[in-house]
């Protein structure tokens, strides 16, 4: 009567894992996609101390801000990389007022906004480090504006490309045809298309050392 073997649980690549009887575990899940919790943001608190100038304009239901000072008297050196702080800001009314607050100065920045773009790169890569699907789209669509927003601000950005895409990288795949969970959130935008279109706005804004520097960092991409 012949006995049945037991089997026996081993982890890969073990010399357990090569005997007859072994079960190989599968591997843990890596959390590459895993979001990661924001910490209240230097925005956050220094909104809630009034040291901000703006407020959500309850006129138009909380859909808008309202400044208490001229835009263009801002001092845009402070103001400008504290709103990009509040990048990671999901709860109301951070969010509004931080990507809004942030659209209006880059809209009347002009000249005011290159000597800033060094203090923004943070904000940026935290903000993409967070792999909240809501934030990262929102700070996608940001950095898109903010180099079109004013002359040379391309061509700046480059040579931090190195801190800011390797998530590009681990998301750029992430299409809504998957079928991945972190494309059913709240609007169901695709971060893959939206990374494709950043990249190529970077690229043609960028220079001519813009493709060399994505390419070296995202050896797929592309341009269409």
């Amino acid at each position: 009567m012949s006995r049945t073997k037991k089997e026996v649980n081993a982890d890969g690549f073990t010399v357990k894992a090569l005997m007859r009887n072994s079960v190989v575990a599968r591997p843990p899940p890596t959390g590459v996609f895993k979001q990661r919790p924001s910490k209240p943001t230097a925005f956050r608190t220094y909104y809630e101390r009034r040291e901000l100038p703006i407020a959500v304009d309850h006129n138009s239901r909380g859909k808008n801000i309202a400044w208490k000072v001229d835009i263009d008297k801002l001092d845009y050196q402070y103001y400008l990389p504290l709103l990009f702080h509040g990048l990671c800001e999901t709860e109301y009314p951070y969010e509004l007022l931080a990507r809004q607050g942030i659209h209006d100065m880059l809209e009347r920045g002009g000249s005011k906004i290159l000597p800033v773009l060094p203090k923004l790169i943070i904000p940026i890569r935290n903000a993409m480090n967070t792999k909240n699907h809501q934030v990262m789209c929102s700070t996608l669509r940001i950095l898109q504006y903010l180099v079109m927003s004013a002359d040379d601000v391309g061509v700046a950005l480059v040579p931090y490309l190195k801190q800011i895409l390797p998530v590009f990288n681990l998301f750029k795949n992430k299409k809504r045809n998957l079928g991945d969970a972190i494309e059913s959130r709240r609007d169901r935008e695709s971060i893959g298309d939206l990374i494709e279109e950043t990249l190529e706005i970077l690229e043609h804004y960028g220079g001519p050392d813009a493709f060399k520097q994505i390419k070296s960092m995202i050896p797929t991409y592309s341009p269409a």
